[in-house]
């Protein structure tokens, strides 16, 4: 829902910070799997109870998954590019809860919930991705993708903001995977509908 929002303000210095590492020979790839790499970690620290360092962790992850993009804009995106880095978000979105869930015994029924509503999430966004392409769709809305990315209610800007109030707020963590998984769900029903209308 507010991805689109902050585009405006987080490419230029990410596109500027992209060029830069692209004259360098950096990888848009590798920067995709340095970015996993940091996340699965994240969620890591956090089920041994280290929720400053995951938060910190998070943070990072969230840079480098900006890089990676602004990178693969300064050089030549590719399809296995766009591939890798939709594996490495998804990834990346579904340990987290997972590492709250081994942080304490209580949260893990909140936990399985919470996964379970990001992988339908993921499904309507990739179902809608394919067929939109399929179509010939296209949209500029979250900038230059190598798919079609459909808006909801609980986009990543949403989920990050889900998972900093987790580690802010450890304790709360059932009550934000709950309020955060009902907004899955609402964002399934509404692509849903959207594509009952587009798809005809």
């Amino acid at each position: 829902m507010f991805d689109a929002r902050l585009r405006p303000i987080i490419d230029p210095p990410l596109n500027r910070a992209g060029r830069e590492l692209a004259a360098l020979g950096v990888s848009a790839n590798l920067l995709t799997l340095i970015g996993l790499c940091i996340g699965l970690a994240a969620a890591v620290v956090i089920g041994m109870g280290a929720f400053g360092w995951g938060l910190a962790l998070i943070l990072l992850n969230r840079l480098f998954d900006g890089l990676d993009g602004a990178v693969a804009r300064a050089r030549k995106p590719t399809d296995f590019g766009g591939y890798l880095d939709i594996v490495a978000d998804f990834a990346f979105y579904v340990s987290v809860p997972v590492g709250f869930g081994f942080a304490a015994s209580e949260n893990l029924p909140y936990a399985l919930v919470l996964v379970a509503t990001f992988v339908v999430t993921g499904v309507s966004f990739l179902a809608f991705a394919v067929i939109a392409k399929e179509r010939g769709e296209q949209t500029s809305a979250h900038g230059q993708k190598s798919f079609f990315y459909s808006t909801g209610i609980a986009e990543g800007g949403e989920t990050i903001a889900a998972f900093i109030a987790m580690c802010i707020l450890p304790w709360a963590f059932p009550a934000i995977a709950t309020g955060f998984a009902i907004l899955c769900i609402v964002t399934v029903l509404q692509r849903t509908l959207l594509a009952a209308r587009s798809f005809r």
